[in-house]
Parts: structure tokens; C-alpha cells; sequence
């Protein structure tokens, strides 16, 4: 179930009790122990009750683990073609993760936009005005109460993608402008034709999303 809502999206107990392959009371209570430890947020909206993650510090955690437990067992097509979206490119709570969110960090750092300071990933004044560029509100990014950067690293790439609120506006920004869109029953995402476009113009990379490619446009 905190896998689940990974995916930055709130999800109702029934929802959550199908992810799980439980019976809806028996998923109640381990809601009821997830938000006695803080693990989890319940937002009511009118006679529902949607559940959370309680924030950013809880999705790290869960990305660290998931980057050292034992690789997934894969049994059928299916599983193998969702395994290997999800690896391509998903959400890690409100920030771009997989294929896609590495490749992406490590196209602001080739291009001055981040850079590397004591293993976390810091703004450079170049990467502010690209942020105002591509529609990033760093304004408002600054107001809220979470780190400002932060390298995550990516449970299925063992490399580091952008975290913290640069890392949630950068991905709204996305979602936005249609470059990227949520694939229904998971949190795995799939670049749209513009974002093919707008990935290689802002970011430098060719996003080849049916074979699950990212190369840099300049080779």
C-alpha cells in the first residue's frame, strides 16, 4: 500500500485494499496502524476518505528500501512490460523517478543548471534563469517547508535523480504542459509526443519512449 501511494497520488482504502490483494476491513487496520505512525495522511472528502503519503521524508525511505531489497520476481508478460514502464519512468511521490527522472538530472548538471555540492544536488544562478525559462516558479518552490534540492537515488538506476520541491516543480511543469502522462493503475508515466520535442529542446535528450530508450541528442 505505501508503494501505491509512491505514486503521489491519494487513493481511497478500497483502492489500496485491491493493491494489496486484501479484504477492505483487514486493509482499514493497517491504514489505522500507517497513520498512528505517521506513515500516512487521510484527507476526508465528503463521505470518502483518501489516503497519502505524510510526506517527502516517508517517500525517501521508501525509495531508499526499495533500492536495497532483492530484485522483483518477474513471472509473467505482464508483469515483465509493467516492470519495465515503471523503470522507464514514473513517480517517486511528487518528483520524476527511473529512466527518465536520472536522465533528466543529469541533463540540468551537464548544463549548468544544478550542481554537485558534498553528494547533493545544488541550483547554480545559470539554472535559475532556465528555471524561470521553462516555467518554474522558484518563488514559490522557496515558501515551502521541505528542503529545497535533494539527490534521491533511483532504486532501479542506482544513480541519483532531483528530489525536493525543485524536483516536484520540475515535474509539475511536466504534467502541465502534457510532456508526460500517468499510466492508469500504477505510477508509472509515459512521455507524450510533445514531450519527445520539449525533452530534447530544454533538456538536450531523445526520449525514445517505445523502446524505452534516453540518449543524448548530441551524440
Amino acid at each position: 500500500m505505501l508503494s501505491a501511494l509512491l505514486g503521489g497520488e491519494r487513493l481511497p482504502a478500497g483502492d489500496l485494499a485491491k493493491v494489496a490483494g486484501i479484504a477492505p476491513p483487514t486493509a482499514s487496520e493497517h491504514l489505522a496502524r500507517l497513520l498512528d505512525a505517521g506513515l500516512v495522511v487521510c484527507i476526508p472528502s465528503g463521505r470518502h476518505r483518501y489516503y497519502g503519503l505524510a510526506g517527502a521524508h516517508v517517500a525517501g525511505v521508501l525509495e531508499a528500501l526499495d533500492a536495497i531489497a532483492p530484485p522483483r520476481t518477474v513471472r509473467t508478460l505482464a508483469d515483465s512490460q509493467a516492470d519495465e514502464a515503471l523503470r522507464f519512468a514514473r513517480t517517486c511521490w511528487d518528483h520524476l523517478a527511473g529512466r527518465l527522472g536520472v536522465a533528466l538530472s543529469e541533463a540540468l548538471l551537464s548544463r549548468g543548471v544544478l550542481r554537485v555540492e558534498h553528494d547533493e544536488f545544488l541550483l547554480t544562478r545559470a539554472g535559475e534563469d532556465w528555471c524561470g525559462a521553462i516555467g518554474v516558479d522558484l518563488g514559490e518552490l522557496r515558501q515551502r517547508r521541505r528542503r529545497f534540492t535533494r539527490a534521491c537515488i533511483d532504486w532501479s538506476e542506482r544513480r541519483p535523480h532531483l528530489a525536493g520541491a525543485l524536483g516536484a516543480g520540475l515535474a509539475q511543469v511536466c504534467f502541465h504542459r502534457a510532456w508526460i502522462r500517468r499510466i492508469p493503475g500504477g505510477r508509472a508515466l509515459r512521455v507524450t509526443e510533445s514531450g519527445t520535442a520539449a525533452f530534447s529542446e530544454h533538456f538536450g535528450l531523445l526520449v525514445e519512449a517505445r523502446a524505452k530508450r534516453i540518449l543524448s541528442a548530441t551524440k
